[in-house]
């Protein structure tokens, strides 16, 4: 009942459809002043004839002649009674079967069908709203920032500017809302002035035309903008971006940090508050053939063992994992104690670390520019002349050839990063690599988060997508730095102690083996440190920073209101 009031509503509140209903109305009272004006002349008619017959079965014969269901029960005799008859059928085919459809369809059905997709897909939010993300996309990198907003419980809403796409995104359950993208009035009618957020992810010209048409209804609004090019970084703050995120420049660095020889040094590859997340080699260090408790690390230097990688496969630290030449530790701490592991563990490097950069596109520059500043040795491999801005350094070829590749050094590497566009062609390419060279590290690029898992069976040890590091930076803006991005599907995030644990100690909990997700460290009001006391009572003020899959985050967060 409340569905029908609301179409209704949306259809009378439109001019354009009230003049249709008059239209309508009109064309229904000539049709029945037709009916009453056919009834009466029956009566005139039939009473020549010497037959008798009430109003109510004059009625009843005009509308079963003019509708041509033709009963047959009531009859003329005369010639001129037939010849009324075949008018009165003539008139009701034409009015009845023919215009009155017509009329129906035109003037009210169509326009009823168009009123319940606009109550589906309304042009404004309820004035109620507060605290929502804008979201002025639905890209993929907009689809992973939906399901972190989902996670974290926070309203969001898409606005789009085409009906057919509104209407497709709420039958995906999307929340969105019809307007134009560059028409203040849009924004307004978004609640803009109270949103949390504004999220623009679209090419570079129409973001800074969507940051500069929302400055008008809205000065405070934080506006975070992706880019595609540097040269617009300057250009969207001018048009009113809090902050403007270059995922080719994120990107490059993300894998240029995974760039690291095999000397036993931890590498950081990012921060939530104080901890530090790094990834070290144990090739070479006595931390070989121990069990990670057999390490001691937590007692030594205060690192909790996040978990390992070997071969591209994450495991969960656990302490009876077997180190082995080819595992890499992911661990957490301090700075300072980080300095402390490298101190006792890092040993001399045998070779010198080099990488092949495949792709001399945004993301291939923007990580051989990383490379450069850390002193690592490259060679970028890029098909158009001209493109790579490091000539002396770059060799021009088809990845797919053995040639381009032996000139490039890919028998001597330490590592290659594949850095082209296409998902596909990067797939292909990382097995042509790792058939190349089964010992050597590959880091590889995906656009579609569908695709990591994809990579990660071709031989890539290392898999980072544009939509999640996209997502994770803008959640990021919205919420602090609560998210980190380790690698493709596995993420780093800080969330506050669940009232269901409050009191109860880690032990006790079985988080774990609940969720999936392993916790790194307790922040309550102190500096955060790596080693976890699992003995402790949770406080109610303090946050758990922890590290899971996507999976083990859902359950995380479904098991858990937080």
């Amino acid at each position: 009942m409340r569905l029908v009031t609301t179409l209704l509503s949306a259809y009378m509140a439109r001019g354009r459809q009230q003049a249709n209903l008059r239209v309508l109305v009109g064309f229904v009272a000539v049709l029945a002043a037709i009916v009453v004006l056919f009834s009466v002349v029956f009566h005139v008619l039939m009473a020549r004839e010497g037959q008798d017959h009430s109003w109510l079965t004059g009625f009843y014969w005009t509308i079963v002649a003019m509708s041509t269901l033709g009963f047959g029960d009531v009859t003329f005799t005369s010639d001129l009674g037939r010849m009324f008859s075949v008018l009165v059928v003539v008139t009701g085919t034409v009015l009845m079967l023919v215009i009155l459809p017509f009329t129906f369809i035109q003037f009210f059905y169509a326009p009823w069908l168009e009123a319940r997709d606009q109550a589906r897909a309304p042009r404004q939010l309820p004035p109620s709203t507060r605290g929502h993300v804008l979201l002025t996309g639905h890209g993929p990198v907009d689809r992973s920032l939906m399901q972190r907003l989902r996670q974290f419980r926070t309203p969001f809403t898409v606005i789009v500017p085409d009906l057919a796409e509104a209407l497709a995104l709420d039958a995906e359950g999307v929340p969105v809302m019809l307007g134009d993208l560059d028409d203040p009035d849009t924004y307004a009618q978004a609640r803009i002035e109270h949103a949390a957020l504004l999220a623009v992810t679209l090419s570079d010209p129409v973001n800074a035309n969507i940051a500069a048409t929302a400055r008008e209804r809205s000065a405070t609004v934080p506006i975070v903008a992706l880019a595609s090019s540097a040269a617009s970084i300057d250009i969207l703050q001018l048009a009113g971006c809090e902050r403007v995120v270059h995922l080719s420049e994120l990107m490059g660095l993300a894998l240029a940090r995974r760039v690291f020889g095999r000397d036993g040094r931890s590498h950081v590859i990012g921060q939530v508050d104080e901890l530090a997340i790094a990834e070290a080699a144990a090739a070479g260090t006595p931390l070989v053939g121990q069990t990670v408790r057999e390490t001691g690390l937590r007692e030594r230097f205060n690192l909790n063992v996040a978990g390992v990688w070997e071969r591209g496969r994450f495991t969960l630290g656990r302490p009876d994992i077997q180190v082995t030449p080819n595992t890499v530790l992911l661990l957490a701490g301090s700075p300072a104690d980080l300095d402390a592991y490298d101190a006792a563990l890092a040993v001399p490097s045998r070779t010198t670390t080099t990488a092949v950069i495949i792709g001399g596109g945004r993301v291939g520059r923007a990580t051989a520019h990383a490379l450069a500043d850390r002193g690592v040795d490259y060679r970028i491999v890029e098909q158009v002349a001209g493109r790579s801005r490091d000539p002396e350094r770059t060799v021009v070829g088809d990845a797919a050839d053995l040639d381009v590749l032996n000139d490039a050094g890919i028998r001597d590497t330490t590592c290659v990063a594949v850095t082209t566009h296409e998902d596909a062609v990067n797939i292909y390419l990382t097995l042509y690599c790792r058939r190349l060279r089964p010992d050597m590290l590959i880091l590889s690029r995906a656009t579609l988060e569908r695709n990591a898992s994809t990579l990660h069976r071709a031989g890539a040890d290392f898999v980072f997508s544009y939509a999640s590091m996209g997502a994770n930076a803008i959640f990021n803006a919205l919420r602090g730095q609560r998210m980190l991005l380790v690698a493709e599907g596995l993420d780093v995030f800080k969330t506050p102690v669940p009232k269901s644990l409050v009191g109860r100690t880690l032990a006790d909990s079985r988080l774990r083996q609940l969720t999936g997700c392993n916790v790194l460290a307790i922040r309550a009001g102190r500096p955060v440190s790596g080693r976890v006391d699992v003995s402790m009572p949770l406080p109610g003020d303090a946050e758990l920073i922890l590290i899971g899959d996507r999976e083990a985050e859902d359950r995380f967060f479904e098991r858990y209101a937080v």
